[in-house]
């Protein structure tokens, strides 16, 4: 390459640093400037000590977006003098993934340099993908890092699983977020330190909280905010709460339909609602439809929740958690969340029992671990002369022709005669029921008449 080549590509690369976002310049470069995660970045826990003893392990890193996990990734290959290679799981196919793996063994042969493979969003990256790093990972070919922000038990491969490392990363604290953007404003190298930004304490705090935890949120609000405003006489941009609004425009929503985030957001939901704390449901409501979750989804786990937790407790409830589904399917959003914030407080401010569902499982066990016996010729139907002939519905006994219009008999096979499955609550209207099979069963296990 000749010299002006050089001068070039070295005028190109300054100038690509000097355009970047802000929070890609203010990526720390070392360990001492990496804000917190300190259960990982601690000098005396497993990965700086690995790093130390010169024994690099393959790991993933998961955690919320905007915590440190690429930044995590530079510093360690930095630190052991490794070739980086990041790849994109959406964008990068086996071929690109092949001959990383050969420049790899290249470079460790004739360099005797380590090579880090480093998989953005690894839960994107399909089972070919993971099949075709495995054995180098296995052989120490390369070492592997993956990021994610979803559960990487679900979407990575048992056996590279197996080999990683997983380093769960939080979401960054208030304090954190505040050395962060405080550290973005008094640089002057890489920061917005030339620029003489200050920041009003309202404006901080409404920053720090709608960024939620997201330093990359955090950092290119404050930079759009920071060249928007208007120096004073002075030179000094006083970065008020209204401009900071409007870089920001909204919080960071923490919710990937697809992803863990829905699974945990619909658990806090429908756990609310069976601890009756109207409240809570709804917060997590708002959050789940804020996020443009499919309200259809959420309806039919209340449906579901109806049945199982609420149950004879509050027999309408079923009834209007179906009638929610209906207007919700019926008019769409936004007017749909209004029955189901309906059906929400409902549900969770009705008594609840599981009685029913409960005594189903036990019935179905029963079903499944017990001898399959005949039905009793009792409860069978005489349908033709020879059925009755050989005692098909004989001395069974029809409720109407009874006091009441109930009269005791097995209903049961023998070897389960007198099995209780049911047993009510003494919750809401269950107690009625309660009481009216105590009547008719004498409040235990059930007793035919002689």
């Amino acid at each position: 390459m000749s010299s002006s080549e050089s001068l070039f590509e070295h005028g190109r690369k300054t100038q690509a640093e000097r355009d970047a976002p802000l929070a890609e310049r203010m990526r720390p470069g070392t360990f001492e400037e990496f804000v917190g995660q300190d259960q990982i970045v601690d000098p005396d826990r497993v990965l700086l000590k690995s790093i130390s003893a010169g024994h690099l392990p393959s790991f993933i890193l998961w955690g919320p977006p905007g915590t440190g996990k690429t930044t995590l990734a530079r510093l360690v290959a930095t630190s052991t003098q490794s070739d980086f290679r990041p790849v994109s799981a959406v964008t990068s196919g086996v071929a690109d993934l092949r001959r990383i793996v050969g420049d790899a063994r290249d470079r460790k042969g004739m360099y005797q340099q380590s090579t880090i493979l480093f998989v953005d969003e690894i839960h994107r990256f399909n089972k070919a993908q993971q099949d075709v790093i495995l054995p180098h990972v296995e052989d120490g070919t390369i070492t592997f890092i993956g990021a994610t922000t979803e559960n990487p038990s679900f979407e990575v491969i048992a056996p590279l699983l197996s080999r990683c490392r997983v380093f769960t990363l939080q979401s960054l604290t208030a304090e954190h977020m505040e050395a962060i953007v405080n550290r973005a404003l008094a640089d002057s190298e890489r920061g917005l330190g030339s620029l003489k930004s200050v920041l009003a304490d309202d404006a901080l705090a409404h920053l720090i909280n709608i960024a939620n935890g997201d330093a990359r949120v955090a950092l290119n609000a404050l930079e759009t905010a920071a060249y928007a405003f208007t120096p004073d006489v002075d030179g000094k941009r006083l970065i008020d709460l209204e401009t900071i609004s409007d870089a920001l425009q909204r919080r960071s929503p923490m919710y990937d339909k697809a992803g863990e985030g829905h699974y945990d957001t619909i658990s806090a939901f429908i756990k609310s609602v069976r601890g009756s704390s109207p409240d809570g449901a709804l917060y997590w409501l708002a959050r789940m439809i804020d996020s443009g979750e499919d309200p259809l989804f959420i309806v039919r786990r209340l449906v579901i929740l109806a049945a199982e937790d609420i149950g004879l407790a509050d027999p309408q409830a079923l009834l209007v958690a179906v009638a929610a589904q209906q207007s919700v399917h019926f008019l769409g959003m936004p007017e749909g969340r209004i029955p189901l914030a309906e059906v929400t407080v409902y549900l969770a401010s009705a008594p609840k029992s599981n009685s029913a569902y409960a005594a189903l499982n036990q019935a179905m066990r029963d079903v499944r671990e017990q001898a399959n016996e005949p039905v009793p010729l009792h409860l069978r139907n005489a349908v033709t002369g020879m059925m009755k002939d050989i005692g098909y519905g004989k001395d069974y006994k029809y409720s109407h022709d009874y006091e009441g219009h109930f009269e005791a008999q097995d209903y049961l096979p023998p070897s389960l005669k007198g099995k209780r499955y049911y047993r009510p609550s003494d919750e809401g209207a269950e107690k009625d029921i309660r009481d009216r099979l105590n009547r008719w069963w004498g409040g235990g296990a059930k007793r035919a008449k002689d």
